[in-house]
C-alpha cells in the first residue's frame, strides 16, 4: 500500500511551485503567477492586472421625480416596480409577478420589504460596476425604500432595459436589433442606385 520510494513522494511534496517546460508565446497563457503583469506572444504589450473600479449611479437616491410615472407607481404600489427590478437582476431566472408576490407578502406579514429589497440592491451593484453611496443598501432601503427603487429602476433604464417588457422581452429586442443592424439593405426592383 504505502511505496518504500521516496522520490515519488518527493515530486509531490516539493515547496517550490511546478516548472512548466511550455512556452508561453505559443499558448499566451502566463507561466508564473507570480507576476503582476500578463504577457502576451507581443513582448511590447503588457497590460498590468487590475480590479474594476466602482462607478457612480446615474442618478441620484432623491431625484425620484425624474421619471414621475415610476415615482407613481412605486408610491402607491412598490411591490410593481420591485418585481420589474428584481426580473432583469436575476437575468429572467424569476419572474416579475412572483418577485412582486413575494415582497408585498413580506410587506404584509413583517411591514419591513426592505429586508427583502436590499438584497436585490446589493446584487444589482455588483452586477453593474456601482459605488455603495449614500450608505449601505440595507439602511438605504430602511430608510428610503421607495428613493432607492426608484433609483434602481432609473439605473436600469439608463442602461438600455425596457422594465416593462422584462428580460425576455429586453433580449428578443436587442437580438432583434442585432439581426437588423447585420442585414444589408437591399435594392427593391425599380429603384436605380
Amino acid at each position: 500500500m504505502y511505496s518504500s520510494n521516496s522520490s515519488s513522494y518527493d515530486k509531490f511534496s516539493t515547496s517550490q511551485p511546478p516548472v512548466f517546460s511550455q512556452d508561453t508565446s505559443t499558448t499566451g497563457i502566463p507561466v508564473s503567477s507570480t507576476s503582476q503583469f500578463y504577457s502576451t506572444d507581443d513582448s511590447r504589450s503588457s497590460i498590468e492586472l487590475r480590479s474594476k473600479s466602482k462607478g457612480p449611479w446615474s442618478t441620484g437616491l432623491c431625484e425620484c421625480f425624474d421619471d414621475w410615472r415610476n415615482c407613481c407607481i412605486t408610491f402607491w404600489c412598490p411591490c410593481i416596480t420591485f418585481g420589474q427590478i428584481a426580473e432583469i437582476v436575476d437575468k429572467g431566472s424569476s419572474s416579475c409577478g412572483v418577485n412582486g408576490a413575494l415582497y408585498a407578502l413580506i410587506s404584509c406579514v413583517t411591514c419591513c420589504p426592505c429586508c427583502y429589497s436590499c438584497f436585490y440592491r446589493a446584487k444589482m451593484r455588483q452586477q453593474y460596476l456601482l459605488r455603495e453611496t449614500p450608505c449601505g443598501d440595507c439602511l438605504v432601503h430602511c430608510c428610503c425604500e421607495y428613493c432607492s427603487l426608484c433609483q434602481e429602476y432609473r439605473e436600469l433604464k439608463s442602461r438600455g432595459y425596457d422594465l416593462a417588457m422584462g428580460w425576455h422581452g429586453n433580449v428578443e429586442k436587442k437580438n432583434r436589433s442585432v439581426e437588423m443592424a447585420s442585414v444589408p439593405p437591399t435594392v427593391e426592383e425599380g429603384m436605380s442606385r
